[in-house]
């Protein structure tokens, strides 16, 4: 599905994603080559923040809002530590609609929960800029693809079909002798919220096995876990399901991250 415009002409949409920040100017340059090649695309900033270089932080982005996006959209993802370098761009088409990206990972946890239609390596020199600087894919190759496919371009013309591509080995959640869970935070949001790999379905298991069941980071007790963050005062730590379907814990009104000196890989247990 794509918008129209008054004059009814074909609006694809097009997300972006990137480490780049936004005090400089790649990301302006990514949207100009979009528009060049496709004038009518709907540009979507979904953010330019992603920790620099950080590939799990990106996957968990993009997973997140991918759901939330019509059939036709376009995904750009710009985070990519091995630019220039002998590894594959792809175009990975999930559920009607395309992620453009480094193969490095960034793709995996859409990849394990989106219905996968095909995967082609990007290749095609004819849909490239001219120039192509070994340090700007995002702009040289990325962009103009996006374009493309934005344009009604197909995704069978970007380049051969593949059948495999980088896979995170994130962590899972494990099941611990006396039925508890031992998991990891995965994420630290803005607001210094920490969201772990312990899904829905996992806690709902821990506690159907032991429904007096408390959560802990590292040694220290937090307890059950609540509906809201309001069910405790403010400044108090809790325990909940995040928007993003799995275990979180966070502080009213304040970082958990900075308080708990917390993040990616701190230890969550569930017992």
């Amino acid at each position: 599905m794509a918008m129209t415009a008054s004059g009814g002409a074909t609006m694809a949409i097009v997300t972006l994603t990137t480490d780049f920040g936004t005090s400089d100017h790649y990301v302006a340059c990514m949207k100009g080559v979009i528009l060049q090649i496709a004038p009518t695309a709907y540009l979507i900033d979904v953010t330019h923040q992603i920790g620099r270089h950080d590939v799990v932080h990106a996957a968990f982005v993009v997973r997140q809002v991918f759901e939330y996006y019509p059939r036709g959209t376009i995904h750009v993802v710009v985070v990519d530590p091995g630019v220039g370098t002998t590894r594959r761009l792809l175009a990975l088409q999930y559920s009607g609609q395309t992620l453009l990206a480094p193969d490095n990972g960034v793709a995996s946890l859409v990849h394990r929960d989106a219905q996968l239609n095909d995967i082609r390596s990007i290749e095609n020199l004819e849909l490239f800029r001219r120039h192509v600087s070994s340090t700007f894919h995002g702009r040289d190759i990325l962009a103009p693809v996006a374009g493309f496919l934005a344009a009604g371009g197909a995704i069978a013309n970007v380049g051969p079909q593949v059948q495999q591509l980088e896979i995170l080995n994130l962590p899972r959640a494990l099941v611990l002798p006396d039925g508890g869970l031992e998991g990891q935070v995965l994420y630290k949001d803005t607001f210094g919220n920490l969201i772990s790999n312990i899904s829905r379905e996992d806690l709902r298991g821990c506690l159907a096995r032991r429904p007096q069941a408390e959560v802990y980071v590292g040694a220290l007790r937090i307890g059950p876990v609540r509906r809201t963050y309001a069910d405790v005062p403010p400044g108090e730590i809790v325990a909940l399901m995040s928007s993003a379907g799995a275990l979180e814990v966070a502080i009213n009104q304040d970082s958990a991250a900075t308080r708990l000196r917390a993040g990616p890989g701190s230890s969550i247990i569930v017992r």
